[in-house]
């Protein structure tokens, strides 16, 4: 029988009645309080990690406990507490209050149960809370023996499995009460690989909002590790990287990360409600050539970056944000979209009850092209391949953004030759969509492993690209 997610999470979840709730949400609307909510949650999250063969470490935690939020204005007023009784509820309903500057009033609003749109989006068999430890530990003893098996050089190998089975409930002033159980989970794996001269790390890993079984599919734990075995081993053998601006052609999958880090933040409201986005006031402008379609979609199955509901109890969809190059939108929270006038998108995200809601991306990817991957290679004489990135940083106010590319290739005559080392992406967000010129057929998301940050919050987040190359960039080396 497949786990339902969103009808059966109930207040006596929480060991809450609709009557005690009613009441914090009354004590916090009054007066100049123009909405409230609070948000419950209840977490259970299991990691074991593996080292030289050993478990290092194994370890579950469960938390719960509720956020209340007021808004006033443009203000907002959020206090949090994590034991769900009913003087801890009005507690922090009434520090919401005062921290938005509302004088208590003695208004009571009739509460109405209001479904959202329904959507199912990871049903499983097997709630992750029952995979025995036993299970996990033999998942890392199989990847440990896979990776160590590819390669002599392969010294090292480290890997982790850690998964999260949270329930959630959002309760509004305006009549909502809608619930989703969230089953996260990650695999990663980490080797290295030394030659008596060289040391190289290679990393790969996967999951989403899958049960135990998808890791044993299609052969996907035994993949991640020869695939974190193959990266060590090929860095062994990297020259150093040009430097200079050319061409770049970027892989699909992963690198979306780039669009994420340098357009994707940009493109949330909140930024350009305060007009500190590179992307401000710029709807229905060109903002990239028109072979650039971007999406951001918290609709998709059992993907890492989905979810049924927001973190405001708003089902999540399908935003278009820019269209053949054209602006088209940005992806809101309910006090930006209020405050902008703008629809929301089911991008209220928050890490925990103890954060307040920002508008976060979900799974942010530029949709497939016309251009076969082989005639882009074909089409550069002399540039960068880039496959895969690992760090990167970028100024909102102005979408500059630096990556480095964990693995990258020369392209010489329109062939992918040698592998390099140390490369970095250097540009500007807007500019660098401009510059796209070439967009593949083979849009390709990634495995599964993407976190964001923003404000101190981390969440899970999906990326996506197809094989697109950029005409020039500053590619950051170590050759001369």
């Amino acid at each position: 029988m497949k786990i339902m997610s969103q009808d059966i999470v109930k207040l006596e979840h929480f060991s809450l009645q609709d009557i005690e709730v009613e009441q914090a949400l009354a004590r916090v609307h009054v007066r100049d309080v123009d909405y409230a909510d609070i948000y419950f949650e209840s977490t259970i999250a299991e990691s074991v990690s593996m080292e030289e063969g050993i478990v290092k470490r194994a370890v579950k935690s469960i938390s719960q406990g509720a956020g209340v939020r007021a808004t006033a204005g443009d203000k907002t007023g959020f206090a949090y507490s994590d034991e769900l009784s009913k003087r801890d509820l009005n507690i922090a309903a009434d520090n919401a209050r005062h921290i938005v500057h509302s004088p208590k009033g003695d208004t009571r609003l009739p509460v109405t149960h209001r479904p959202a749109r329904t959507q199912n989006l990871y049903p499983l068999d097997q709630p992750l809370t029952d995979i025995a430890v036993r299970e996990r530990v033999e998942l890392l003893n199989l990847i440990d023996r896979e990776a160590r098996r590819q390669d002599p050089r392969i010294t090292k190998v480290m890997a982790s499995l850690t998964t999260e089975q949270k329930t959630i409930l959002v309760a509004t002033t305006e009549g909502l009460r809608v619930g989703d159980r969230q089953p996260l989970s990650r695999l990663q794996v980490t080797c290295i690989a030394e030659d008596g001269h060289h040391r190289q790390v290679g990393t790969f890993g996967g999951g989403g909002r899958v049960e135990f079984a998808f890791y044993h599919e299609r052969d996907r734990a035994r993949s991640y590790a020869r695939e974190a075995a193959r990266q060590a081993i090929l860095n062994l053998s990297a020259i150093d990287a040009p430097a200079g601006i050319m061409p770049v052609v970027l892989a699909g999958g992963w690198p979306g990360i780039l669009l994420h880090e340098a357009i994707g933040h940009g493109l949330e409201a909140d930024f350009n409600r305060r007009k500190t986005s590179a992307f401000s006031n710029l709807v229905g402008q060109r903002v990239a050539s028109d072979a650039c379609t971007i999406v951001d979609d918290g609709t998709l199955p059992f993907r890492r970056g989905s979810l049924n509901i927001d973190d405001e109890g708003t089902p999540t969809t399908r935003t278009v944000l820019i269209e053949k190059g054209i602006l088209r939108g940005y992806i809101t929270d309910r006090l930006n979209a209020r405050l902008m006038g703008l629809p929301l998108t089911g991008n209220g995200r928050r890490e925990d009850f103890r954060s307040i809601v920002l508008p976060r991306m979900t799974n942010t990817f530029m949709l497939a092209g016309t251009s076969e991957p082989d005639e882009i290679f074909r089409s550069v004489k002399k540039g960068l391949y880039a496959v895969s990135f690992g760090g990167g940083q970028v100024d909102i106010t102005n979408g500059k953004f630096v990556f480095s590319a964990s693995e990258a290739y020369l392209i010489e005559d329109g062939r992918v030759t040698k592998p390099v080392k140390g490369a970095t992406l250097i540009g500007n967000g807007p500019d660098v969509l401009k510059n796209v010129s070439m967009v593949g057929h083979d849009l390709q998301l990634d495995s599964g492993i993407g976190t964001c940050g923003k404000e101190g919050q981390s969440v899970p987040v999906g990326v996506g690209l197809p094989t697109i190359r950029i005409d020039a960039i500053t590619v950051g080396g170590t050759a001369a």
